[in-house]
C-alpha cells in the first residue's frame, strides 16, 4: 500500500500521485477525467498507459509533459514499472478510462498492488467479472470510485437530501430518461472512434444504449430515491440496421419501497443531445431535474406550490452547498460535478473523513449497474418481469 499523508496533519494536503490507463489520441472521456482531476489541485498525473498502441501512448505522454520513463506501452507494463519504484515515487491511484472490456484487467491488477482505483462506468461487461472486481476491492482494502459523474451536481445532491428528509412524503412515482440522438445514423460505419467501440459488443458488452447511458439513468434513480429497484420489465430495440447492440430501451421498474417508475434510454432520438432528466413524486411533494439545465431544481410542496432552487444559495442543504463552487447566478455543470467526485476520491485515498454520506459511487454501484443491464436483456428476450 502506498504511503499516505497523515490525515490529522495541519499541513496542506499533498497532491495524490495518479496514473491513467486509456485516454489517448481521439479519446473523449480520458481528457475529461484529466481536466477534472486537475481542477482542485488534488492530483498530480505522473504516469500513464494511454493507448494499446505504444506510439500513441508515447504521443499522449509527450503532450502531457510526462517523464518518458513513466509512459508505458501497456497497462501490464505500467503495473510492473510503477511497482518497481520506491514507495514515495510510485502512483498511489489510477484512473481507468478505457472501453468497457478493458476495465477489469487493470483494475484488479492495480488493486492487488495496493493502488486505489477510479474507473469510468459501466464497471465492466458482465456480472461475473463485476463480482471479481468487487472481490479484489474488498481484499485490497483500497478505495474504488466509479464515475457516475451526475451524482456530483449540487442539485442532484439537494434532490437526494429532500427525498431522504421526507419532504416529499412517501415516494410513489419515479421517471428517469436519458435521450440522445447522435447514433440515429450508422455512425460506426464511418470509422468514428466513439461510435465504433460503443456499438461493438466485444468492447462495450452486450448493452449498447443500456450500458452507455442507461446505467447512468439507473444509478441516478437509486441514488436520489435511496431505494433499489426490486424487479423490472424491459424492452430493448435496435433501430439502425446492422447494429449489433441496442440503441433504445424502455424499462418498467418496481422499487423496494413500493414506488413504481419508468426508465427510458435512447441514442436514436434525432436532435436530442444529452437529455438526462429525473422526476420524483411522493405523497407530499415532487421534484424535477434536467441535466441540460443543471442549475435548476423544481420542487413542488404544499398545495402544489412550485419552488425553483439554484446552486450557491443559502437555502440549500449543507451537502448541496458544499458541492457548489461559484456564487449564485454563475453557470457551473459537467466538469465541476465530475471534479467533485475526484475531490471526494482524493480525500478517501488520503484517509480523510468523508464530507457526506456516499460521496461517490462505489464498486457495489457498479455491480448493480451491470446486473441492471443483464436483467433488462433477459426481460426483453423472455418477455417477463425479472428480479434484480
Amino acid at each position: 500500500m502506498p504511503q499516505l499523508q497523515d490525515p490529522s496533519s495541519s499541513d496542506p494536503p499533498r497532491p495524490v500521485r495518479i496514473g491513467q490507463v486509456g485516454g489517448g489520441p481521439g479519446a473523449f472521456i480520458g481528457a475529461v477525467h484529466r481536466m477534472c482531476m486537475a481542477l482542485d489541485g488534488q492530483f498530480e498525473l505522473v504516469a500513464g498507459a494511454f493507448s494499446s498502441d505504444p506510439e500513441k501512448s508515447r504521443q499522449t505522454g509527450r503532450e502531457l509533459g510526462l517523464d518518458p520513463a513513466r509512459v508505458y506501452a501497456s497497462w501490464e507494463d505500467m503495473v510492473q514499472g510503477e511497482s518497481a519504484l520506491p514507495a514515495e515515487q510510485r502512483i498511489e491511484a489510477v484512473s481507468i478510462v478505457t472501453p468497457n472490456h478493458v476495465h477489469a484487467g487493470p483494475a484488479i491488477a492495480f488493486l492487488e498492488h495496493g493502488v486505489h482505483v477510479i474507473c469510468d462506468k459501466p464497471l465492466t461487461t458482465d456480472s461475473g467479472t463485476a463480482e471479481a472486481i468487487a472481490k479484489a476491492v474488498r481484499k485490497s482494502g483500497c478505495v474504488f470510485a466509479l464515475t457516475h459523474n451526475y451524482t456530483g451536481y449540487p442539485l442532484v445532491r439537494e434532490a437526494r437530501e429532500l427525498v431522504r428528509s421526507g419532504a416529499l412524503g412517501e415516494i410513489r412515482k419515479v421517471y428517469v430518461e436519458y435521450l440522445q440522438g447522435w447514433l440515429s445514423e450508422p455512425l460506426e460505419q464511418t470509422g468514428q472512434k466513439q461510435a465504433a467501440w460503443r456499438t461493438d459488443p466485444t468492447r462495450s458488452g452486450p448493452g449498447g444504449s443500456l450500458g452507455d447511458i442507461g446505467t447512468h439513468a439507473f444509478q441516478l434513480l437509486e441514488h436520489v430515491t435511496g431505494q433499489q429497484v426490486r424487479r423490472l420489465f424491459g424492452q430493448r430495440h435496435t433501430f439502425v440496421p446492422g447494429r449489433q447492440v441496442d440503441d433504445d430501451a424502455m424499462v418498467l421498474c418496481e422499487l423496494e419501497g413500493g414506488a413504481s417508475g419508468t426508465l427510458t434510454c435512447s441514442q436514436v432520438c434525432f436532435g436530442r443531445e444529452n437529455g438526462l432528466a429525473l422526476r420524483v413524486f411522493g405523497t407530499r411533494g415532487g421534484l424535477e431535474w434536467h441535466q441540460e439545465q443543471p442549475n435548476e431544481l423544481k420542487v413542488w410542496g404544499e398545495q402544489g406550490l412550485l419552488q425553483i432552487r439554484r446552486p450557491g444559495n443559502a437555502y440549500l442543504g449543507e451537502h448541496a452547498r458544499s458541492l457548489g463552487r461559484i456564487p449564485p447566478g454563475h453557470p457551473e455543470g459537467y466538469l465541476e460535478a465530475f471534479a467533485n467526485l475526484y475531490r471526494a476520491f482524493a480525500r478517501a485515498v488520503r484517509g480523510q473523513e468523508a464530507e457526506m454520506e456516499d460521496p461517490f459511487p462505489t464498486v457495489e454501484d457498479g455491480v448493480r449497474g451491470v446486473r441492471f443491464i443483464e436483467a433488462v436483456i433477459a426481460s426483453s428476450a423472455e418477455d417477463r418481469w425479472v428480479e434484480l
